[in-house]
């Protein structure tokens, strides 16, 4: 699998930045404000696919503010009555864009209608969102595509894949997987300028 985020996050950032300072753009363009850093964590079950686990961390400005917002006995975590208002007021609201996560199973769309296992970690001032995505897909012997793309449509947010280890699998070993990160130029996003980092999964039983 090859992850070539990194180089293109650091040059992208700074190409914003210069864009930023340097064009006139107007204010609904003044994007991203939002930074999260994903990883991903494919899981099986005996059938086939069942579903993607996802790892969010977020920048330090936006763990400030749920910090300020949420931790309101300011221990510096969040207990669980927290983190249901965080997911209620700083997450769920997303559903409306599929969760930030586009998926496509053999080129057709699967929408993302709900998320389960939700969970909000504020640890050393940084910030995490965990969740799970329910998908379930049936491995047979023919090869089964499917692709993770994790985009805010606006750009208002912005999801790059960590360095290390992006991608996990978990129960896995009945079938044949291949994955691989790049960008997906079909995509274009953010005024034609932007194509989100994918995660692009085939897998079969094994023969």
């Amino acid at each position: 699998m090859q992850n070539r985020c990194p180089l293109y996050v650091k040059t992208t950032v700074v190409a914003a930045l210069l864009a930023i300072l340097v064009l006139p753009l107007p204010k609904t363009m003044a994007h991203p404000h939002v930074f999260i850093v994903q990883r991903l964590e494919v899981v099986f079950d005996d059938n086939g696919l069942a579903g993607i686990k996802v790892r969010w961390k977020f920048d330090d400005m936006f763990a400030g503010m749920i910090a300020e917002d949420h931790d309101l006995d300011k221990n510096g975590h969040l207990e669980p009555s927290e983190v249901k208002e965080v997911k209620k007021k700083a997450f769920s609201y997303i559903s409306e864009q599929n969760y930030f996560l586009f998926i496509n199973i053999d080129n057709k769309p699967f929408q993302v209608k709900f998320i389960t296992d939700f969970n909000a970690v504020l640890k050393d001032k940084q910030l995490e969102y965990h969740f799970f995505v329910p998908c379930h897909v049936k491995a047979s012997h023919n090869i089964k595509k499917i692709t993770v793309a994790a985009y805010d449509p606006s750009y208002f947010s912005a999801i790059f894949f960590a360095d290390n280890g992006p991608v996990s699998l978990t129960a896995a070993d009945i079938f044949e997987v291949k994955t691989a990160i790049r960008e997906d130029l079909s995509t274009p996003i953010y005024f034609d300028m932007v194509h989100p980092w994918t995660l692009f999964l085939e897998f079969r039983l094994k023969a």
